[in-house]
């Protein structure tokens, strides 16, 4: 069961310096199927935020989290960080192994630190 206390968050996801985005280009190379329910869970992650629950979503270091859509035996990814009410999706991946990548948590945290540099800008 979901928690009741629904605060909206903003969901954005990350461009790179040429408007490239990594995670959206993944999700919408994804087949109709998959796409459409990492979009439903993307949802869920707007509306709940912090408090999206397992299995939707997990912490994997401080503030790397990542939203776990499973789609018939594939474990899409889609790492982010929230930052007050905005939600950065960093980086998206098909995960392969039974934790998530060093690589990918540490690309997550660049991505971050990189959108919240030109934030300043």
């Amino acid at each position: 069961m979901l928690y009741t206390n629904i605060m909206d968050y903003t969901v954005v996801f990350y461009q790179d310096e040429n408007g490239c985005s990594q995670p959206l280009d993944y999700l919408k190379s994804l087949n109709r199927k998959h796409e459409a329910k990492a979009k439903k869970w993307l949802t869920l992650l707007q509306e709940y935020g912090p408090n999206l629950p397992r299995p939707y979503a997990d912490v994997l270091e401080r503030n790397v989290r990542e939203l776990r859509p499973a789609i018939e035996h594939h474990q899409h990814r889609f790492l982010y960080v929230i930052c007050g009410k905005t939600i950065l999706i960093t980086n998206a991946f098909l995960k392969k192994t039974q934790v998530a990548p060093k690589s990918e948590i540490e690309r997550s945290k660049r991505t971050f630190a990189n959108w919240l540099r030109r934030k300043g800008d």
